[in-house]
């Protein structure tokens, strides 16, 4: 096990952080053999995404099915201010969606600044399968879901206008750990239900087959064309036959400069636990940024072909949820680097 003493020479010094024990495995659901998981999914909220995805799969749909029928959860969730309907908009005014889909045969699809589309998840899934493309932006994308027969919806809620709106009062541009939220009613706790943003699945069949999803509306009031970690393959989402897939959450830049998601399942591939996997990649972010990723959250999840799961991320208030092969679902707490 590694040292308090040598983990904090191998990161170097990071400000003042609080640096939790490391390698903790007290977040590691207890997912081996046949109770292995099936569905795993990020945030408190995974749980209701996952249900509908063990549906979906128990009632003879393929991983791909289940994935979008579990993303498809929070995507229409008018509580949800983080992914799909009611999201928070961009600092213009416009909600956008993000959102990828994949398997573990190379079939991918991905859009990124749709507007007025509910799932954009669905919309991905087209771009996979009825297209020659991998990724489809802004005014293509939504021109494309509105050729697919996807109807036009204003996803701006009353709530989502009233919480810009106030935003607009002193336009902080300033990320905060697990939520987007801070402040507003009701009140966050760590973890809970305000204590979120996106939302990313994975999904394994008994013979060690996969599939994943992720999306997301984006950071809250973020400049209009931004697009973060979450539809670009190997940073929200990676999957890899015969090794495991991955995905992520937090403050998506972090994990796009490292590939975050791709860099979990190499170490997979590597050797490495699911666990071991993403303690590494948070361990590489925070050596690699420093005061740079000072109160950042970011959090991983890695799912191998055996339903092994691994979960970690930067700071605490990081939720997933886990089901297995019986249908029963679990919320954990990930393991963090530091304690505040």
């Amino acid at each position: 096990m590694t040292s308090r003493r040598s983990l904090l020479a191998s990161l170097g010094t990071i400000g003042t952080f609080s640096l939790a024990a490391p390698f903790s495995r007290t977040a590691t659901a207890a997912t081996g053999g046949r109770s292995g998981a099936v569905i795993l999914s990020t945030w408190d909220f995974g749980a209701a995404a996952n249900a509908a995805a063990f549906a979906r799969l128990a009632a003879g749909g393929s991983l791909i099915d289940a994935v979008e029928a579990g993303a498809m959860v929070p995507e229409a969730d008018p509580t949800n201010h983080s992914v799909g309907y009611s999201g928070y908009p961009d600092r213009d005014g416009h909600v956008t969606l993000d959102a990828v889909i994949m398997d573990d045969a190379g079939g991918v699809g991905a859009v990124a600044a749709l507007e007025d589309t509910m799932h954009a998840i669905s919309v991905a899934r087209r771009v996979m399968e009825r297209t020659p493309h991998t990724f489809l932006v802004g005014e293509g994308a939504t021109r494309f879901a509105r050729d697919q027969g996807f109807p036009q919806q204003s996803l701006l809620t009353p709530e989502s206008e009233k919480a810009w709106r106030e935003w607009l009062k002193t336009a902080k541009y300033q990320p905060e750990a697990n939520s987007e939220v801070r402040g507003l009613t009701p009140a966050r706790t760590p973890g809970g239900a305000l204590d979120h943003d996106t939302i990313g699945l994975l999904a394994r069949t008994a013979d060690g087959r996969m599939a994943g999803a992720c999306t997301t509306s984006g950071m809250a009031f973020k400049m209009r064309g931004r697009v973060g970690d979450s539809p670009q393959v190997g940073s929200g989402l990676y999957v890899e036959a015969g090794v495991g897939g991955a995905t992520s959450t937090g403050l998506g830049e972090e994990v796009t400069r490292v590939a975050g998601s791709a860099r979990v399942v190499a170490s997979m591939r590597g050797g490495a636990t699911a666990q071991q996997a993403c303690e590494e990649v948070v361990r590489h972010i925070a050596k690699l940024r420093g005061d740079a990723i000072r109160g950042v959250q970011v959090g991983f999840l890695a799912l191998d072909p055996k339903g092994n799961v691994g979960a970690f991320c930067l700071l605490p208030g990081f939720t997933y949820a886990v089901t297995d092969a019986a249908g029963r679902t679990t919320v954990l707490k990930a393991a963090s680097l530091f304690k505040a």
